[in-house]
């Protein structure tokens, strides 16, 4: 595995990824590590988007054997066969589903109550914290807002230009640093931009055959954003 030259802590994760430690989600991480030693026996993760709550969460997945819910299926299943055989759950982007349907509600209220009985674990992920949920169900609107909540914030320069170095390490790229930093003075701050950045990048420099340079990266950038040319 291609070593980082920044100060940024690496763990393993899915797809033979690393999940990077900063200070922006390192309480997060910290939580997930401290799993099956939680308070209770649920935790949600919450951030903006691209800040990397689901990558750590399918963290949490591989380590747990939870099983991963579709948020927008819950109600097609019975909750005591959602619950798996790990006795854990990992329910993504459930804020984005709850609008008033009580049939979901009331599925993942019967869902956290068989977790608790059975002494299983729930992750939540969301964009907030689901005390701030639209919940209409009062006791799942109780039973949620007293989860503990660990917020993730948006990465910092120093962990989107880690995430850069290592995805091109990963495609056995040496890049010079000139151009890491010219691309992260201009890009959007996310996890999935830096890897459709450099995906695109890749792809520019192999149908080209040219070297990875500013010149290229400000060509990739320039047409990913058509009208608004990149200096």
């Amino acid at each position: 595995m291609a070593q980082l030259t920044l100060d940024l802590g690496q763990r393993p994760a899915l797809d033979r990824e690393d999940f990077l430690v900063a200070p922006s989600n390192q309480t997060a991480v910290a939580w997930i590590d401290r799993w099956p030693d939680w308070p209770g026996a649920a935790l949600a993760l919450y951030g903006p988007p691209g800040c990397g709550k689901t990558h750590l969460a399918q963290v949490w997945r591989a380590a747990s054997g939870a099983r991963a819910i579709d948020p927008a299926a819950l109600a097609l299943t019975a909750p005591p066969e959602l619950l798996g055989p790990s006795g854990a759950v990992l329910l993504d982007g459930l804020d984005a589903v709850l609008d008033g349907d009580q049939d979901r509600e009331r599925t993942v209220l019967h869902l956290y109550n068989i977790v608790v009985e059975r002494g299983g674990h729930l992750l939540l992920a969301g964009r907030a914290a689901p005390a701030r949920w639209p919940i209409g169900l009062a006791d799942l609107r109780s039973r949620l807002s007293a989860v503990q909540a660990v917020e993730l914030g948006a990465p910092d320069d120093a962990l989107v230009e880690a995430v850069l170095v290592k995805l091109f390490a990963d495609r056995q790229l040496r890049v010079r640093a000139e151009v890491v930093r010219f691309l992260l003075a201009r890009m959007e701050r996310s996890f999935a931009a830096a890897r459709a950045l450099v995906d695109a990048i890749d792809r520019a420099a192999l149908e080209s055959r040219r070297e990875i340079t500013v010149p290229l990266a400000r060509e990739v950038l320039n047409d990913s954003r058509a009208g608004s040319p990149v200096e």
